[in-house]
């Protein structure tokens, strides 16, 4: 089977055909190194000019001031769960605002490392909303204020920063990073995993600001300790070397045929309505997770009426080759990731289906 369906999955997620096509060139022999970009040392030219490129264009595109670090790590998100904590709490309280499942998987792992303080929890409602000013209990002077701009579980994004004062925020960008402009000075550190909008499953971007480095203690592992990879720009060990590749390829994708990301907001704000615009005219027939407010562009939830109609939506979606349409477990239901590589025409199919399904 060589024909490509529309992937709707949370991650590893679609890639643009354009990376695809030039990965699987590269696969055979880099122009000009005669070897595969799987063979190159990491200590070699061709890395260093991809890591170099990769770095500009992260740059380029979110407008980086000159005292944020740009770090390509391993370990996911998850990893990043402990290395904040472990790095920038220095003995004072972090706060967490917790939205949805990966807000509360990283606070397990901060407890883990010192005091921590939750600001703001919406398990209540099954993190179906975003939490208003007054709803936020923060710390005077904590070490960081840690919030998950999109959870891809229940479909809820934060449609600009939480408003922490001047307590350094701390973003888990993961499925959500590179769709959008940033307000990179109000952010201490951004971390994201990258196999939802920036590359494949294996590599992890860090954005950290040069005033938190001297908050990593000495005592820390070396692979844990921020300060070692931006002394040695990413290469204290050897670094997922595809994984930057892709990286570098999706930001030069971004930038030659998007346009930035202020154009990639647009589109992913164009696909998003398509799928809210169905579910709202279906008069009850889809019930979406997430608030209006909270609303999500890259994960879209919602339920059907029965289980039985659910199944029946999925099998018929994947006759339609509208795949990996289940919702998680937690939320049930559907879930349409639609990130930066879905294009609009994936979007339509699965619009299309979602009225013709409603009217039998």
């Amino acid at each position: 089977m060589t024909e490509r369906v529309f992937n709707f999955s949370p991650g590893p997620a679609m890639l643009p055909e354009p990376v695809l096509r030039e990965a699987q060139r590269d696969l055979i022999a880099l122009p000009d190194y005669g070897m595969s970009i799987l063979e190159v040392s990491h200590r070699g030219k061709a890395l260093a000019e991809i890591l170099a490129t990769a770095e500009s264009n992260l740059r380029q595109l979110l407008n980086l001031p000159d005292q944020y670090h740009v770090l390509f790590l391993q370990g996911g998100s998850r990893l990043q769960f402990s290395m904040v904590p472990m790095n920038l709490l220095a003995g004072g309280t972090a706060d967490y605002i917790l939205t949805g499942s990966w807000g509360q998987y990283a606070l397990a792992e901060a407890r883990r490392e010192g005091r921590i303080n939750v600001a703001y929890d919406g398990a209540a409602g099954n993190y179906n909303r975003l939490p208003e000013k007054a709803d936020l209990k923060l710390t005077p002077g904590a070490a960081y204020a840690h919030f998950t701009s999109n959870e891809t579980i229940q479909g809820v994004q934060f449609p600009s920063e939480p408003d922490t004062d001047n307590v350094p925020l701390v973003c888990d960008a993961s499925s959500d990073f590179l769709s959008r402009p940033l307000d990179v000075p109000r952010y201490g550190l951004i971390y994201a995993c990258a196999q939802k909008n920036a590359g494949p499953a294996g590599v992890t971007v860090v954005i950290l600001r040069d005033d938190l480095v001297a908050r990593s203690s000495d005592k820390l592992p070396g692979m844990l300790n921020y300060a070692n990879f931006v002394k040695e720009h990413s290469l204290y060990n050897t670094p997922p070397v595809f994984g930057v590749y892709i990286v570098k390829l999706v930001t030069d994708w971004l930038l030659r045929d998007i346009g930035g990301l202020a154009k990639m907001q647009q589109l992913n704000q164009e696909k998003a309505r398509l799928l809210y615009d169905a579910i709202n005219r279906s008069n009850g027939f889809y019930k979406g997770h997430a608030q209006p407010a909270a609303r999500s562009l890259m994960n879209v939830t919602f339920r059907l009426p029965s289980d039985e109609q659910q199944e029946k939506f999925l099998a018929g979606a994947k006759e339609r080759k509208l795949v990996e349409l289940k919702g998680h477990r937690s939320v049930g239901g559907i879930r349409a990731s639609i990130y930066n590589a879905m294009p609009r025409a994936g979007v339509e199919a699965l619009t299309q289906f979602m009225d013709e399904f409603r009217s039998g």
